[in-house]
């Protein structure tokens, strides 16, 4: 004898269609506060991007700036300590990298880099008027002995980089903005 068709309630697939919702729209309601929490904070987004006016730092003098709380050096390079880091070989360096590769176009003189070893992230010294630059006119980090040349590219000691170049740009001949 057949069987007779089995009659689907349409009630019962429309509460689970609700039940499903009211599900989907619970947990995306639950995970909301903890996604927009982990959105940065507002002193971190102003941190995020800083300009520096460069139009006082003579040929041979650095500044020290800051830039996400970590230090940062602008040099103004001389055309003398230009040819000794284009005078170096890439075969002599640790982490081999040309003035050009650090520098941008048209701005072979300023070099713009993190203020922090790339050893242990101590704060070399050479940025600031008398400070010891080490054998190589650049940076001289006192805690372990690393020492960058004027390219701030690492050339003796533990610190397995070259200082590191954030991302820049020159707004104005006298303003750059990292970040």
């Amino acid at each position: 004898m057949p069987r007779a068709p089995i009659r689907v309630d349409l009630r019962i697939g429309c509460v689970r269609q609700r039940a499903v919702s009211f599900a989907g729209v619970g947990t995306v309601a639950a995970l909301a506060p903890l996604l927009v929490q982990m959105a940065p904070s507002a002193d971190v987004l102003a941190m995020a991007t800083t300009e520096i006016d460069i139009s006082k730092v003579q040929s041979g003098q650095g500044i020290k700036t800051q830039w996400r709380k970590q230090p940062v050096f602008v040099r103004n390079l001389t055309p003398k300590e230009i040819a000794e880091a284009n005078a170096v070989s890439l075969s002599e360096l640790r982490d081999p990298e040309t003035l050009a590769q650090r520098t941008k176009p048209g701005h072979a003189n300023w070099l713009i880099t993190l203020g922090v070893c790339t050893h242990l992230g101590c704060v070399p010294l050479g940025i600031g008027e008398g400070e010891n630059k080490g054998p190589y006119g650049g940076y001289f980090c006192p805690c372990h002995g690393s020492m960058y040349d004027t390219a701030a590219r690492i050339r003796q000691g533990p610190a397995p980089k070259n200082l590191m170049v954030p991302d820049y740009k020159f707004t104005s001949p006298t303003t750059v903005q990292i970040g």
